[in-house]
């Protein structure tokens, strides 16, 4: 017992983690990244050293305990030890959302009073100099790649590998300094600070301790039976609480390897070649790639579309339960053998998800079909309910009872409980510390008894204790004739269909519900392509009748399914306009991690939806939009408004 105290002792904070698995995994692979081409590989040992030198060269530099070190740039192992060498010296890592522009990262870098900041490049460190004289504190910035940046003034800009050389240098007395900071930690300290989306205003600083994220990560990492051997891509945003959990928590929890990718642009090429048994990605990743899938079929010659289509229809009808390891007869898990053999083996080969064992989607509701699609050719492929509040983790799916339409049952060691409007509660050990300097707001959310309002309606179904969500709590209202509005329903039922990329749903208090649609300009250009349809533009595609006439039929089957539904009945689509414009983080319609901000957008386009409710055909609109390179622009456009048809449930069940 003894024994078994001082190992989980040993494991209380990241950078003991990082010291137990240097020792117990010294040769296993801790890191990859792709860099020019070529996979570079770092073991447990190689990175504690790399880990050691950066931490004790940022103490030489003046880093302090209790200091927030902001991390800016795309997943790479160097900005992980980053994080890890910051909490050696018992400072906070603050990952920043590398897309962000300038303003964006000065509000987060003022709030949280950054001394110290990583940057990737030439780009990040531009935004930084541009927003230097809002960041008082800021003390230095460290850079990874110089390029560009030989003539910059350096009294407070360091190289990366200078900062590491200094700490390989650094006199005794600095190491044991360090070695002091690092023994004085616990588990109660702040192991990271994670800001927000900010669907709703200003991103909030969610400060997680160590406790938070290191029981969270081995009580999920137990539930899916993670382990050494596993492999996982780290593709998402650092600063997204997901990744920080995947490709942090429980790879330090773990040890198992964290693979960088070479870019963006490389990632599907990437994924391929390193091919992780554990892997996560939003509900649009999973959309995306079974569109471009199609889209290929579509192209293909007619003996392979029907082969592709004869053996994902016998897939969709006993893959899953081969999966879950229910009863198939012997003729059908031949028949599936053969399909493995000529269809789904080579094609999880070219999506990189052969070797996934376990993989998740969160964030948003995933249509039934795709959801499906991928568990027909063997991916176990889960949902699971979360927030940056929680350290992720709230719910997650155990293998055998895997739903498209719950979020699973909750995850070890969190309680749930449904108050009487609907909304979801949650405490577990995951349970935020606070919003920093936000003492209001973590008085609103977290009551003293540790439960959290997630902000989400949903039940818990009484028969299989997994958890359903309808809608978001703030958007969950009334129709003018008493009926239930819940817009992100409709909104994730539109966005099934590959050719619509956003939808947003109007109408709390009105007598009818409206929306506004986004297409999704890869699959609509492959449709139009092979109908003969020439168009130069988005706008000039969103606006062709043939796309309105598509965009309507979707609507009409979504307003036939949702009329079959007597809650939400009334949340039938009686108008819609396609919107000339995709909606966009940098026009702040979106936020980071692509959330739609409701209240920006009903002020944005107040006079779009004033039309769709006044009876207009037609409506000319100017908007103003931000393009690639940070400069300000308007479009304008005359856009259509349409009707849809209504459905009756006698005409649904007919």
């Amino acid at each position: 017992m003894a024994a078994a105290e001082t190992s989980a002792a040993r494991r209380d904070t990241v950078p003991r983690l990082l010291a137990f698995n240097a020792e117990h995994y010294a040769d296993k692979p801790a890191y990859r990244e792709k860099e020019f081409g070529i996979w570079q590989s770092w073991s447990w040992a190689e990175a504690k050293s790399e880990i050691n030198k950066l931490a004790t060269g940022l103490l030489t530099i003046g880093l302090k305990p209790g200091d927030h070190v902001a991390l800016l740039g795309r997943n790479r192992p160097y900005f992980y030890w980053a994080m890890i060498a910051a909490q050696t010296n018992g400072a906070v890592p603050v990952p920043v959302y590398q897309d962000s522009v300038a303003d964006e990262i000065a509000y987060v870098l003022a709030h949280c009073s950054a001394r110290y900041i990583f940057a990737e490049d030439q780009e990040q460190v531009d935004k930084i100099l541009e927003i230097q004289d809002k960041l008082p504190e800021l003390k230095a910035v460290i850079y990874l790649d110089e390029g560009g940046m030989r003539k910059y003034d350096r009294s407070q800009l360091h190289n990366y590998r200078d900062i590491q050389a200094a700490g390989e240098n650094a006199s005794q007395k600095q190491k044991a300094d360090l070695a002091k900071r690092e023994a004085a930690q616990t588990g109660a300290d702040t192991c990271a600070m994670l800001y927000t989306s900010g669907t709703t205003g200003q991103p909030k600083g969610v400060v997680l301790s160590n406790d938070n994220i290191i029981k969270t990560a081995e009580a999920s990492s137990d539930f899916d039976k993670l382990n050494v051997n596993d492999s996982v891509l780290a593709y998402l945003p650092m600063a997204w609480v997901g990744d920080f959990i995947f490709s942090m928590g429980q790879a330090m929890w773990t040890g198992f390897c964290v693979c960088c990718p070479e870019s963006n642009e490389t990632m599907q090429h990437d994924l391929r070649e390193i091919g992780p048994s554990y892997f996560f990605a939003p509900p649009r990743y999973f959309e995306g790639v079974l569109t471009n899938v199609m889209i290929r079929m579509e192209d293909a010659g007619k003996f392979k579309q029907s082969l592709f289509h004869y053996f994902m229809d016998h897939a969709q009808k006993v893959g899953g339960n081969i999966l879950d390891g229910r009863a198939v007869s012997t003729s059908d898990k031949l028949k599936y053998w053969l399909g493995r053999l000529l269809i789904y083996g080579p094609l999880l080969n070219t999506l990189g998800l052969s070797k996934v064992r376990v993989g998740y989607t969160a964030g948003e509701a995933i249509g039934p079909e795709i959801f499906s699609f991928y568990r027909s050719l063997g991916i176990n492929l889960k949902q699971l309910y979360g927030q940056t509040e929680a350290s992720v983790f709230i719910t997650q799916q155990p293998d055998g009872q895997v739903r498209s339409d719950t979020v699973g049952v909750p995850s070890p060691g969190v309680e749930i409980k449904i108050s009487d409007n609907g909304e979801v509660f949650y405490r577990s050990p995951g349970t935020f510390v606070e919003y920093y300097k936000n003492p209001k707001s973590t008085k609103e959310t977290k009551d003293k008894q540790g439960w959290v309002a997630t902000g989400d309606a949903g039940f818990m179904e009484k028969d299989t204790g997994h958890l359903r969500i309808i809608d978001r709590a703030k958007d969950v209202g009334k129709m003018k004739d008493g009926r239930l509005f819940a817009p992100k329903y409709v909104e994730n039922k539109l966005k099934f269909y590959p050719t619509i990329l956003e939808a947003v749903v109007f109408g709390a208090d009105r007598d009818m519900c409206t929306a506004f649609i986004n297409i999704d300009l890869q699959a609509v250009g492959n449709w139009a392509e092979r109908n003969n349809i020439a168009y130069s533009s988005y706008q000039e595609l969103a606006g062709n009748p043939d796309v309105y006439k598509m965009v309507q039929n979707h609507i009409n089957e979504i307003n036939r399914d949702v009329a079959a539904d007597e809650m939400l009945s009334g949340c039938q689509i009686h108008r819609f306009l396609i919107l000339h414009k995709e909606l966009d983080a940098d026009d702040g319609e979106l936020t980071r991690t692509r959330k739609v901000r409701r209240r920006v957008i009903q002020d944005k386009f107040k006079e779009l939806i004033d039309a769709l409710y006044g009876g207009k055909s037609e409506i000319f609109t100017k908007t103003q939009v931000t393009y690639e390179d940070g400069t300000s622009g308007s479009i304008s456009a005359t856009l259509r408004i349409e009707d849809a048809v209504i459905s009756s449930a006698q005409e649904t069940a007919a």
